[in-house]
């Protein structure tokens, strides 16, 4: 009887923490790692400058939140198994250090792996994955990105599905970030596992590169995402990986397209800069408010490639209030023009997501401008500048 008694409130435990699961991640997550810029070198001061600039910069206004600390910051492990952050790097420990993001009004994510060993070499989860997640809910981790180095012969959806219900059993709400890189097609089995799941290997920053190992410029990472949209939606979402946008390796104009497709894409907007020392420029495209509404969009849509005319590309997201956005992507390094139809646009996205939109006319607002350009019906020739994006969203005219 007794047996049968603890079993129900287990359950019941169970049952109460998978509800809270299931409630984060609504739109898609916003926040910045510290893998991109910094890699392994991450320490207690930095972080907390992160997060005062995330603040001061207005990053946190325009809805950035998660201070994550990528590979590199756990040690090893106690006599009893019990992780351990780096002394040297994080001298306050890092319970301390989530008490401060937290102070700012922020919350704060950690780095594991499911394998035995994290890409860098340091411990992993495997077979530590309930006292792992008992740690990180005592710290108050409210994020574990769980990567996929050294996992030997292990299953992947085994694996994170454990760590999963780890999570559930420590009780607090963390969001669940799936790092296997595509490699399983995850998104044909993490959504009930994880709020978001890597598409494709690391992003690098640039344009189209692509090294031996498998990371790949932004351009070549969206090309992946075609006929992912049908997975992604509010608490579930295809991670095309985190931002690059202000490291350095492309112009603004790139910055700006690779933004703007992110939002598009309904992908998590991780940023992986440096937030103490942003140009303006930089920080313009990482704050600009209306391009971000397309990313967070309560509808929680991911946009899709409607046409491509080689280097000149036609993405497509439906919104809430039955409206749109429209992203021309002119991936080309000469001007691009086009001539618009766009009841036909609004035809294609209404059947591909089986859905009404306005039957009214539209203005055209244009995101990065923040100013309207008039009714979309009197609009039919758009030039797009080489190597950049015009990123319009169709609202009614009231």
């Amino acid at each position: 009887m007794k047996r049968i008694l603890f079993l129900s409130v287990f359950l019941v435990c169970f049952s109460a923490y998978a509800q809270k699961f299931g409630q984060l991640a609504q739109t898609p997550p916003m926040g910045w790692n510290s893998w991109n810029k910094f890699g392994c070198d991450v320490n207690e001061q930095m972080i907390k400058e992160m997060a005062d600039a995330m603040v001061s910069s207005g990053m946190k206004d325009a809805g950035y939140e998660y201070i994550v600390i990528d590979d590199c910051w756990q040690i090893g492990r106690d006599s009893l198994g019990n992780i351990i952050a780096d002394p040297e790097r994080f001298p306050s420990g890092m319970k301390a250090l989530a008490d401060y993001v937290h102070s700012k009004g922020l919350k704060f994510g950690l780095y594991s792996d499911a394998g035995r060993y994290t890409c860098q070499a340091r411990p992993g989860s495997r077979g530590y994955e309930y006292q792992d997640a008992r740690t990180y809910a005592s710290w108050g981790v409210d994020y574990l990105k769980y990567d996929w180095c050294n996992h030997g012969k292990q299953n992947s959806e085994a694996s994170y599905k454990l760590m999963r219900d780890a999570l559930y059993k420590a009780g607090r709400p963390i969001v669940f970030s799936i790092c296997e890189w595509g490699s399983t097609k995850p998104w044909e089995w993490a959504g009930d596992i994880g709020h978001l799941w890597r598409t494709t290997y690391d992003i690098q920053d640039c344009w189209d590169c692509l090294n031996d190992w498998g990371g790949m410029g932004w351009t070549l990472i969206l090309d992946k995402q075609e006929g992912l949209e049908e997975y992604a939606g509010p608490g579930k979402w295809n991670d095309p990986d985190m931002l690059e946008v202000g490291n350095g390796g492309m112009t603004i104009k790139e910055y700006k397209a690779h933004f703007a497709l992110w939002c598009m894409l309904a992908a998590p907007l991780m940023a992986g800069n440096d937030l103490r020392d942003m140009s303006k420029g930089i920080r313009d495209i990482l704050t600009a408010k209306e391009v971000i509404t397309i990313n967070q969009d309560p509808l929680g849509k991911q946009g899709y490639k409607y046409k491509d005319h080689g280097d000149l590309e036609i993405w497509l997201k439906p919104l809430s209030n039955e409206e749109m956005a429209v992203c021309l992507f002119n991936r080309g390094d000469d001007p691009q023009n086009i001539i618009m139809h766009w009841t036909w646009l609004i035809k294609n996205c209404e059947n591909k997501y089986s859905i009404r939109l306005y039957d009214g006319n539209y203005i055209l607002r244009d995101l990065w401008k923040g100013k309207d350009l008039g009714a979309a019906s009197e609009i039919n020739t758009i030039d797009i500048p080489a190597r950049d994006v015009l990123l319009l969203r169709l609202k009614k005219d009231k």
